[in-house]
């Protein structure tokens, strides 16, 4: 291993998605309180504003990178632009941060090219000159006495393990984001523009996807909203972004009194903060359920069994799985032979009343006064 401890101006690369960002949060605070380092990332366009509110990130960089999937379709960037910027900020080193499933040459040559003198990543190959500081990659292991694979760290403690190896630790593990009590005033005028009745109770829905893998069926989605509305005689705002806009308002038409439709309608730092004021999110296994983690709301999570390390981190959670159909499965043959074997029983699509109940044992403890009303239907 190198010596990082000169180190005072560090690069991270990470994937795309906000909920991988904030998944690095406590190794980059590693990183920062280690070697009173800054820590610069290279984040996805969507990911950037999510970034600026992380207390780790001092800088970013915003980049589409080309063996990262874009979910939007843009024309290809020149990443000779990429390799001259990073070059022009003069980087003492590098995390390349991945998931077991990815390969980190590509970044790795990138800040090869770039010049930075230290670069730190988990491989499954020799990488030969690329990384300065090669971990063997070792998830998912091989277990030969039961013939599965097995030991997939939970994401956070992945990236943690990784920082660790050059001596890079933290006194918390938790994630953090920045809340800005200022913007609320703000939100609650926009939430009573589309008939939020500010002084009632809500929960908060988010029912979109970026990836079929993950998404939770329409009808479901109305049926839960309805028996949410009746039991603890609340609101159910159904939140989004602005590209799922069209999902959330036929989900509100659908389901009745007492729903809204909000995807579109908060910025960033403003939807951190409904979601810290809210007492419980439902959502799918996205960025949503790893901001609710930060800033410490009960989440229940609609789990497709995709990525099996990506659960919520140390919150107040109720995690409903899910297999995916066949058609969906990953097309990598490692991450589908240990998803396999890891979830061997076929898990059922969670029925609304499954919903219903773990919202109910989670409230129960976190807001009691939201189970104050009769429950029907929760046994």
């Amino acid at each position: 291993m190198t010596n990082w401890e000169s180190s005072k101006n560090i690069l991270c690369i990470l994937p795309a998605n906000i909920g991988d960002l904030i998944m690095t949060g406590p190794a980059l605070r590693a990183l920062k309180e280690s070697f009173g380092a800054q820590i610069t990332v290279v984040v996805s366009p969507k990911s950037g504003d999510i970034a600026k509110n992380m207390p780790e990130v001092d800088d970013i960089v915003i980049f589409d990178l080309p063996w990262v999937k874009v979910y939007d379709n843009k024309e290809t960037t020149d990443i000779n632009y990429l390799v001259e910027e990073l070059k022009r900020r003069n980087f003492d080193a590098v995390v390349i941060f991945t998931m077991y499933n990815q390969n980190p040459a590509p970044a790795a040559l990138l800040c090869y090219l770039a010049g930075i003198p230290r670069r730190l990543a988990y491989c499954r190959e020799d990488p030969h000159q690329l990384l300065t500081d090669w971990i063997p990659d070792r998830e998912p292991e091989w277990d030969a006495d039961r013939e599965h694979y097995s030991f997939i760290k939970h994401q956070v403690k992945r990236n943690l393990d990784l920082v660790k190896t050059v001596n890079a630790v933290s006194g918390c593990e938790r994630f953090a984001l920045k809340k800005n009590e200022e913007s609320w005033p703000n939100i609650k005028n926009k939430l009573v523009s589309i008939g939020v009745d500010i002084d009632g109770k809500w929960i908060l829905m988010h029912p979109g996807v970026n990836d079929e893998k993950r998404e939770y069926p329409i009808d479901k989605w109305i049926d839960a909203g309805r028996e949410i509305i009746e039991e603890f005689d609340c609101q159910v705002i159904f939140i989004g972004s602005s590209d799922e806009k069209a999902v959330t308002d036929y989900l509100r038409d659908n389901t009745g009194v007492h729903s809204y439709s909000a995807a579109g309608l908060f910025n960033p730092s403003e939807f951190v903060l409904l979601i810290d004021r809210s007492p419980l999110v439902i959502s799918v296994n996205a960025g949503t359920i790893h901001i609710a983690s930060a800033v410490s709301t009960p989440v229940v999570v609609l789990y497709a069994l995709t990525n099996p390390q990506h659960a919520p981190w140390r919150s107040p959670c109720k995690v409903l799985k899910f297999r995916n159909p066949e058609n969906l499965q990953h097309k990598n043959e490692v991450t589908r032979f240990a998803n396999d074997q890891m979830f061997k029983e076929q898990k059922e699509m969670p029925s609304p009343n499954d919903i219903l109940k773990a919202a109910w044992e989670l409230l129960k403890y976190t807001s009691p006064e939201f189970v104050e009303p009769t429950l029907k239907h929760v046994g």
